[in-house]
Order: structure tokens, then sequence, then C-alpha cells
């Protein structure tokens, strides 16, 4: 069997605030091969950023990581020394982030931000740098790649500048890549594209990719693997076959409502909701995080709860058969 390239195991991110500990990410456990597109999912403030930024190791100073384990190719991230991961950042491992505009630096040119990569990691001279970028931009389908070398990134429409991004990701050949949310600001059709090429990238390289996203109609297009996110943990992962065809988690199943479906859903007619809010994690948390928004609370959701395992499909719920028995969800 493979080994994983990327495995982490009971992941956890403590922020400090003025009325006590935050609990941004609460013992989270995912694994990830080369090949492979793991998308985590869920509402805005679920941890899912913080997370990938855990990985890269650009957290802020005060927030607290700890982890069982957080591996990359065998080699432990949490034990790194800052110069040893600024040396994995960039060349093994790379980040798309989620907005183009402030990612980029307005004060240089797209050329030089390109190469200064590909200079900084591997032993390769200027013109090498030069041709190497002219040579992703092509493949990221920029036109006249040569002469957006000298552009600065204001010069650029919003796709354009995205495109510049995934190509300043791949310019050591990375074997990881997070994207986080990389379509947010882009309209459907560039979203489209974008997607497209971001998987077709991922084959032809064979890297793994994480893929954040609050959008299950772009997972389903990508996704291998699914990791559903909320409140600071995960409540269901698995293959993305079985997480769309049998969600087990109430939360899972209320986000696939909330999704239209073509050919099903009817013109006019209304979409599901989530009621409720996201809870506070501030202070002790105890039991299921969901309950407040959940039609299948009991008592029994304040306590522990077990975490169930068909395959490769886990989910945590009171519920062993998880919510089967509940309304079905539109295929």
């Amino acid at each position: 069997m493979t080994e994983p390239l990327l495995n982490v195991r009971n992941l956890k991110l403590d922020i400090p605030v003025a009325s006590g500990t935050l609990h941004a990410v609460r013992g989270i456990d995912f694994d990830l091969k080369r090949g492979e597109t793991l998308c985590i999912v869920g509402e805005s403030g679920s941890g899912k950023s913080l997370t990938s930024l855990a990985l890269m190791g650009l957290l802020g100073k005060r927030i607290v990581r700890k982890a069982d384990q957080m591996t990359f190719d065998g080699t432990e991230l949490t034990t790194m020394s800052a110069k040893e991961l600024r040396k994995l950042r960039g060349g093994r491992m790379s980040m798309i982030f989620q907005e183009p505009m402030t990612s980029l630096n307005p004060a240089y040119t797209i050329g030089d931000q390109l190469m200064e990569a590909l200079l900084l990691h591997k032993p390769v001279g200027r013109e090498a740098a030069r041709a190497r970028a002219i040579e992703l931009l092509e493949k990221v389908g920029i036109t006249a790649a040569e002469s957006r070398l000298g552009q600065y990134p204001h010069q650029l429409s919003g796709g354009l500048r995205q495109r510049v991004m995934i190509a300043m990701a791949l310019m050591c050949g990375p074997e990881l890549i997070i994207a986080d949310e990389p379509t947010t600001a882009l309209d459907v059709t560039i979203q489209a594209q974008i997607l497209r090429l971001l998987v077709d990238l991922i084959r032809e390289m064979n890297m793994a990719m994480i893929l954040i996203t609050h959008d299950l109609g772009v997972v389903a297009r990508v996704a291998d693997k699914v990791a559903v996110m909320y409140a600071g943990e995960l409540v269901e992962t698995g293959p993305a076959a079985d997480i769309f065809a049998k969600p087990c988690h109430p939360y899972t199943r209320g986000l696939l409502r909330c999704i239209p479906l073509p050919g099903k859903t009817e013109r006019g007619s209304e979409l599901g909701t989530i009621p409720g809010i996201v809870p506070s994690l501030v202070g002790e948390v105890s039991g299921c995080v969901f309950r407040t928004r959940c039609d299948y609370a009991a008592d029994a959701c304040r306590n522990a709860i077990p975490r169930h395992t068909e395959g490769a499909h886990t989910f945590r719920c009171i519920h062993p058969d998880g919510m089967r028995h509940a309304e079905e969800v539109p295929a």
C-alpha cells in the first residue's frame, strides 16, 4: 500500500482571546496520497483556512498549534526549524491563496514574482527561471506569456491574476498544492476554467491537492476525498462518491440540501437552509457542537460523540447509522 504523502493526526489550534481560549481547530485527522485531491468543505469560520496555514507553518505567533502527528513525506512538520520550513514552502509544498490581488505584490512585476521562488529554491540562473516562468504561464492558458512578465498585477484581470498565482505555485514542481478557495472572486465561467486547469495539472504532474471551499458543487466536480468541517472539527470524511451518495452527518445533509440540482430543482422553488448560527468555540466545548442547529438532536448529543467508520467513510454522530433513517437527500 502506498504511504500517504501527508498525514495529520489530532491537529489542534488554540487562539488566546480576551474572554478565554478560542478552540479554532479541534482534533482533526486526515491523510492524502500523491495524485489525490482532498476537498475540505464547510461554512465560513469553520477552521478550513487555519488548517491550511497550519500545514504551511504560516500561523500567527499567538496561535498555539498541537498535533500528535503532522508529517509530509515522512518528515514531521511540527518539529521543523524555521529555516527547514522555508526550504519546504514554495519548493515541495505550495499554496494558492484566496485573493490574488492581495497575494501578489503590486510593486513588483509578474516576472519578478514568478522567478523569485525558483531562484530561491533551485540552483538555476535568471535565464532558466525566466524560461520556466514563460513555460508555466503558457501552460495555465495565458497568451503572449513573455510580454506578461513585465506587467504589474493591477494590469491583469482577476482571472489572469488567478492563473498567475497557479503558475507561481507550480514554479518549483511541488508535490503538494493547497488551494484556499481559489475561485471565490471569479465569475462562474472563469471559475470553471480555473478548476479544470487545476485538475488537469494535478493529474499531469501527479501532485496532491487540498482544495478548500464552501461550494459543494465545486467539490462534486474535482474531489477524490471529502472532509466536511464544522466549528473546528471534521464531522464526516470519506471518498467523494460515498459522501454525495450516502451522507451520514446531519450537517453534511443540510449542506447538500442547499445546492440547486440541474433538472431537478424547479425554478422559483426554495432551497434548503440550515437554521441557526455556528456556536462560539471560546472556553470549554463538549458534545456535538451542531446539536443547537440539528433537527435530530437529543440529550445524548451533550456527551462525547462516537466516531463511526465504514471502510474509508467516517462520521461523528450518536446515531450509528447516521441520518439514513431520515428523509432522503436528492441525488
